[in-house]
């Protein structure tokens, strides 16, 4: 949320001095449209060419303009940092944040302005200025700023920057059970979002997670020791943001000084300084072997000095997460009967995780007119993953995750105009492989009585071909972005014109046709001697099919904002964006011949009456709308977005500013899922039923898939089984709409920020529709087009040939209802300690479950209900603070706490549906599993963390910290595993959900971590 100036004048004096001691540190330079400040104001008195210089303390880059007719200036395109501004005989020193708008109003008269001390100062000598240390608050942009401090004395589980996110309110920072970390903002997906390192944009185009790199991983996207500080914005972005939905986080990197400065750092902890896992708590299981090792080294300096400087980074990352295989829990009886070899393989496991990141910068002034930056950095991983619960040791995948970019940046500056010149390249890959090859054995319990039905009881062997993938993006972009400042029309303007081009190559391969996985079923005599059936990938030779797609996209972006200065109490923020992709994969794709050709051809079980094409008919579906000639498809073009705000400053002091907005953001479709068109039907997913050898009966009943004698030779590779005759018919064929659209959101606020006394607040409402996500259904039909027939779904009933063909389209829509509060007592050397609170209460609707694009339980996801979203809670409260202790000791801490998050599930409770299906797609909650300092048992996540750090000064330039983490200092079990033990029963719903006390949790249990820095 928006933070408002300091509120007396002992604490403006201690904000300018923690930020100019932070500042001479290290400045950040970043990039001109989002990670940039600007600095406007007017100079009391002064004629119009009255010059104003703004020189940055630690790097001594200056840049001056000019005064208008009314004796306003405006300096844009300034890097975060501390500041001494001048013009004539005044001078003040102030700091600017992050992607920011701040107000300086200065005095022509002559002499030194003084420091202001705490307190609402107006007028101090020649200078009128609220605070050092400058906020924007006028601004409509729903978010809030992670200060250097914060990012430095607040607990932290992982290095990953993005974990102090959550102290804005409607965000959230999650950990999974395997380390895995997302971020979220609101009831999006982590997909919708995007980060902006120096304003350059590192959206995964290919891949979930939304930042590059960021899908399935224990790392970091960037060195923490790289990061100065950085702004959350949660909606109604201005116009310069592109390609998201949900959050944008605004990154501004650190950037070498006049001085020669370093640090580095080491921290630690293992199994022995933590408590045991949820699941390691069952009864005879034992600690798994554990490690967090993270290290790193910073260094920057002069080159030139005044002109340029250097800066490195360097960290690194060991880490081994602990895990647990089990049994599955309604099979977990069955395990006594497994081999004695097979039953070791359940218990304690690790997950080895290793990376490497860099980061290296040069700027250059070349003149005061003139600035040159070039940085690249470097993301290398390697870890263990997708093993623990039921899938053992060797049933995980070997992951390589790779991220390389590069950014030349060339500014120029003028009186009335800043230009921004900006060329990247970037290559991205992302390739799991299954950690060996060979056959994959999976036990499972079927049931007697309904052998439709089976649990699994353990994965083992070489994991599947669908961990076999290849995800890759690889360019160049040429961006430039036109800044007008000091324009003067019924009010200041500065009006900011973009336009960007990106030339880049995604690749997509979903799966490999290795590695068949045959089931065997356990009894109580044990494990049947031959499978009674197998999955597995087979190639198959399909006109336009390939199993690994390339696409090489072009990407055009325009925007244009203009931040209007009406009055001293109104501004206006009017922009409006367009963006446009050309995707060849798509446009040029031509669907088979032989399918269009089966589709239309008589229905087998209406001859001569219609064509199988007319069972859609009743769906309200047209065929004709998913089959592609290669010439009858557009790429999306009216991604048109406006976007408007404004923020009224009631006293014309900063003190009391009313603001809002709405506006309309485009996202973008991941290429993985739009590459199934094209690959699918090149490798698809076969089941082949087996006899059993003693009865000639199929182990399972007649479910549309082929059944078959078994022959051992089947066990000798993947070629034997592609030889079988019955898969020449299992092609799976996915099928897009002609008009594919990309997903958007609607999003409205309204609130206010005050302060009072020493602390920030705000109070927002924030309201946000997403629309057109993309979703594949079912095209199987009964022969009278209907998709129930005596409550079961028509899997038996493909299109000719074919086992299964999946339509996609847009669909997938949330409602998003969200009340954001905060409260911040900055941190002063006066006072000592700091503290900030976020509160968020969500009311979250959706039609289909948080990352789930399948909808297969309705014709049409039209026919989906909207029910509690699964994305968010309805209760988070973040706070995190630090203070200045004994011995020279500063502590930290944060807490969260979250009530459960609903789950999505279709669930069955013996109801009749008017459309013949049985169940139902539901929300429910979870139960609570605990309480916190008073009260019941209301919460569903509970997290404690604390720190103590400890400086050791050597000298003036030499300083060595020793820090103590303690993460979930209560050890709270964060429960993730629930039971669905029923539903209800007799057309009566009544959930009854039980937590699975052995399963997966979030986050971390108590964890001890020891770290040590030096700085100098």
């Amino acid at each position: 949320m928006k933070r408002n100036k300091s509120g007396n004048t002992q604490l403006q004096r201690s904000l300018l001095a923690t930020a100019l001691v932070s500042c001479m540190a290290l400045t950040t330079p970043a990039f001109a449209q989002t990670a940039t400040a600007t600095l406007r104001g007017t100079v009391a008195g002064a004629s119009a060419g009255t010059q104003v210089t703004a020189t940055n303390v630690a790097t001594g880059s200056s840049r001056t303009t000019q005064t208008t007719a009314n004796g306003s200036y405006s300096l844009v395109g300034l890097p975060p940092g501390t500041y001494t501004v001048r013009s004539g005989g005044t001078e003040q020193t102030v700091t600017l944040s992050v992607a920011s708008t701040s107000t300086l109003n200065l005095s022509a008269d002559t002499g030194v302005a003084e420091t202001p001390a705490e307190g609402p100062i107006t007028d101090i000598g020649a200078v009128v200025v609220s605070a050092p240390l400058l906020k924007d608050v006028k601004t409509s942009e729903v978010g809030n700023t992670v200060s250097l401090r914060q990012i430095q004395q607040l607990p932290q589980a992982t290095r990953n920057f993005l974990e102090f996110a959550d102290t804005v309110p409607g965000m959230a920072f999650e950990m999974d059970a395997q380390g895995h970390t997302t971020l979220r903002g609101g009831a999006t997906n982590s997909s919708s979002g995007n980060l902006y390192i120096d304003g350059v944009g590192q959206k995964s185009y290919v891949k979930s997670g939304g930042i590059a790199g960021q899908s399935d991983t224990q790392g970091n996207p960037f060195p923490q020791l790289a990061i100065g500080e950085y702004k959350v914005i949660t909606s109604n972005y201005k116009a310069e943001y592109g390609q998201i939905t949900g959050a944008a986080v605004t990154a501004a990197t650190r950037s070498g000084t006049n001085d020669f400065e370093g640090e580095a750092f080491y921290r630690f902890t293992n199994e022995r300084m933590r408590e045991k896992t949820a699941s390691e708590e069952a009864p005879g299981e034992e600690k798994s072997d554990s490690q967090t090792k993270e290290f790193g080294v910073a260094f920057g300096g002069p080159i030139i000095r005044d002109r340029m400087h250097f800066f490195l980074a360097y960290e690194g990352k060991e880490n081994v997460v602990p895990r647990t295989v089990v049994p599955g829990s309604a099979a977990a009886n069955w395990a006594q009967y497994l081999p004695s070899d097979v039953q070791a393989l359940i218990g304690p496991v690790s997950q080895p995780f290793d990376e490497d990141l860099y980061f290296g910068k040069i700027d250059w002034d070349i003149s005061d007119s003139d600035r040159v930056e070039l940085s690249a950095q470097v993301r290398d991983e390697t870890q263990v993953d997708s093993i623990g619960g039921q899938r053992a040791a060797d049933h995980g995948r070997n992951f390589v995750n790779k991220d390389e970019r590069s950014t030349l940046r060339w500014l120029h500056f003028s009186d009335i105009w800043t230009n921004e010149l900006l060329a990247t390249t970037e290559d991205s890959e992302y390739n799991p492989t299954p950690m060996g090859l060979g056959n994959g054995i999976i036990y499972k319990v079927v049931d007697q009585v309904r052998p439709d039905s089976e649990e699994t009881l353990l994965e083992t062997g070489p994991s599947s071909g669908f961990d076999a993938q290849s995800k890759a993006q690889k360019g160049w972009s040429i961006a430039d972005n036109l800044t007008f400042s000091n324009l003067t029309w019924h009010g200041d303007h500065t009006i900011k014109v973009g336009v960007s081009y990106k030339s880049i190559e995604l690749t997509s391969q979903d799966a490999g046709a290795i590695n068949p996985q045959f089931s065997y079923n356990v009894t109580p005599d044990g494990v049947a001697a031959t499978p009674f059936k197998v999955n597995f990938l087979a190639p198959f030779d399909v006109p336009g099919q390939t199993n690994t797609v390339v696409s090489d996209a072009k990407q055009y972006g325009f925007y244009i904002q203009d931040d209007w200065e009406v009055n001293e109490k109104l501004v206006l923020n009017i922009g409006i964006r367009w963006d446009y992709e050309k995707n060849p994969s798509y446009t040029d794709f031509v669907t088979s011949q032989d399918f269009v050709d089966a589709l239309y051809a008589d229905d087998p079980d209406l001859p001569g009456e219609q064509p199988w094409a007319n069972r859609l008919l009743a769906s309200g579906l047209d065929a004709a709308d998913y089959i592609s000639t290669g010439n009858n498809r557009k790429d999306f073009k009216d991604g048109w977005a406006p976007r408007f705000g404004f923020s009224y400053d009631l006293n014309a002091d900063e003190q009391h500013v009313i603001h809002g907005g709405m506006g309309r953001s485009y996202d973008r479709n991941l290429f993985e899922q739009l590459s199934l068109e094209v690959s699918k039907a090149a490798l698809s997913p076969v089941e082949v039923n087996f006899r059993d050898p003693a009865t000639g009966l199929c182990y399972r009943p007649d479910n549309g898939r082929p059944c078959v004698d078994w022959d051992p030779v089947y066990l000798t590779g993947p070629d034997a089984l592609t030889g079988l005759p019955v898969t020449t018919g299992s092609k799976e064929l996915f099928m897009l709409r002609n008009d594919f659209k990309t997903p958007y959101s609607d999003q409205f606020s309204l609130g206010m920020s005050n302060q009072v006394g020493e602390w920030l607040t705000d109070v927002t409402l924030q309201h946000i529709l997403s629309h057109d996500g993309l979703v594949f259904t079912l095209i199987n039909r009964y022969p009278d087009g209907s998709f129930y027939q005596n409550g079961s779904q028509p899997w038996g009933e493909p299109v000719p040939g074919y086992a299964n063909t999946i339509l996609g389209s847009n669909g997938i829509e949330t409602r998003n209802t969200q009340l954001l509060l905060s409260a911040d007592k900055p941190y002063t050397k006066e006072s000592g300690w700091g503290l900030s609170v976020a509160y968020t209460q969500s009311h979250a609707r959706h039609n289909r479950s948080l990352n789930e694009a399948y909808a297969f339980d309705k014709p049409t996801i039209e026919e989906y209900p909207f029910i509690k979203s699964d994305a968010v809670p309805r209760h988070r409260l973040v706070a995190a603070g630090s203070i200045d202790g004994f011995w020279g000791i500063t502590f930290g801490a944060k807490i969260v706490l979250e009530t459960p998050e609903a789950k999505n599930n279709i669930s069955c409770w013996g109801q009749s549906n008017p459309d013949g299906s049985t169940c139902t797609p539901v929300g429910f909650y979870v139960p609570a599993t605990g309480k916190f300092l008073i009260g019941g048992d209301i919460w569903g996540y509970r997290t404690v963390d604390l720190q103590a750090t400890k400086e050791f000064k050597f000298g003036d330039h030499v300083a060595m910290t020793a820090r103590v983490n303690l993460l979930n200092a209560f050890n709270f079990k964060n429960y993730s595993s629930f039971n669905y033990d029923s539903f209800g029963s007799g057309g009566i719903y009544d959930p009854d959900i039980s937590v699975n006390k052995y399963g997966d949790i979030r986050y971390v249990p108590r964890t001890l971590t020891f770290e040590l820095g030096l700085k100098f």
